[in-house]
């Protein structure tokens, strides 16, 4: 192992062990963001932004599975200690004997990595068809300091929204041998993120036909009000928060208990229990501050309220169909 590692793991090496996985995946988010920022902001460019938020994303999950298992080798003395096995771990063999990781530990970041890489891939393709222009940075691609804080503001993004699979992954490997293979927050998680992700796939695939069609001039239409559309008027927005809001029911029910508790070196109180449901739980607050607040929500409505808000049919949608929570009707 090289030195520069070593004096990397020694200086992020709190006593914590939350902090020791934490403080490293932040600083990377931030790193990431600051490398993309820099010729993006000398090219005035938003063509790279949210492929750049995918990396990051991508780049911190791997970060947190992989911290954990780096100081175990630094610690462990033996030069040939092996590399984990993912097929291993999931069977529930030591670091010694291939394996490391809990399923959960696994599962909870394949989810983050398959729905970035899914929306990193799909928002480059969007922008790359709109001439690598992006009408949210129209006011600030040209604004240095303006620019540079949509960076940050992705870098804190990421941070909070990944805090559930970070917390977790920061576990040691021998918490789970006393937490069962399947416990009710684990079922319920993974069933919501499963659902979450599917209806946001379906609503964007959806958009994506409908948008296709008018071009080929199949449709006249405007706006869109069918599928999901008709039952949400952001059903992408209502999945992306149902996914977050399950891995942090799966990473909450850990972190939780009293396993996970003196895991973390937690007192195991009440407050120290909600203490670690806030943790997690700033995830999906996050996401649907940002949806239905920030960017998302108020942009799109925004937009459409200026060109379509006088057509009766336009106000015949909105009065008809909900802003985000679908109608089950």
């Amino acid at each position: 192992m090289s030195s520069v590692l070593r004096s990397f793991l020694n200086a992020t090496n709190y006593r914590s062990p939350l902090l020791r996985t934490l403080v490293p995946t932040v600083a990377a988010a931030f790193a990431i963001q600051g490398a993309v920022a820099v010729p993006s902001i000398i090219a005035q460019t938003e063509r790279f932004y949210d492929l750049s938020g995918s990396l990051t994303y991508l780049s911190c999950t791997a970060l947190s599975l992989y911290l954990p298992v780096l100081r175990a080798r630094a610690t462990s003395g033996t030069a040939h200690l092996p590399w984990p096995s993912i097929w291993k771990s999931l069977q529930g063999k030591s670091l010694a004997q291939g394996g490391f990781w809990d399923w959960r530990q696994l599962v909870l970041s394949a989810a983050v990595s398959i729905w970035a890489t899914r929306l990193g891939t799909y928002l480059f393709s969007r922008i790359t068809s709109d001439n690598g222009q992006d009408s949210r940075f129209e006011k600030i691609r040209t604004s240095p300091s303006k620019f540079s804080v949509a960076f940050f503001a992705q870098a804190t993004w990421v941070s909070l929204v990944l805090l559930p699979v970070t917390a977790l992954n920061a576990l040691p490997p021998a918490t789970f041998a006393a937490i069962p293979f399947l416990t009710p927050g684990t079922v319920a998680g993974i069933s919501l993120w499963l659902f979450g992700f599917m209806f946001e796939v379906t609503a964007d695939r959806q958009k994506s036909q409908w948008m296709k069609e008018k071009r080929e001039k199949k449709h006249s239409e405007d706006f869109l009000t069918r599928g999901l559309w008709s039952k949400s008027r952001h059903p992408n927005y209502f999945g992306e928060i149902t996914m977050w809001v399950g891995l942090a029911t799966t990473a909450g029910s850990i972190l939780a208990s009293g396993v996970g508790q003196t895991a973390l070196g937690w007192s195991g109180s009440p407050s120290a229990r909600l203490g670690a449901l806030a943790l997690v739980g700033a995830s999906p607050a996050f996401t649907t501050f940002l949806l239905t607040k920030v960017s998302g929500i108020p942009l799109s409505e925004n937009k459409y309220d200026e060109r379509y808000g006088k057509r009766k049919d336009y106000q015949e949608w909105k009065k008809n169909t909900p802003v985000l929570i679908p109608r089950l009707s």
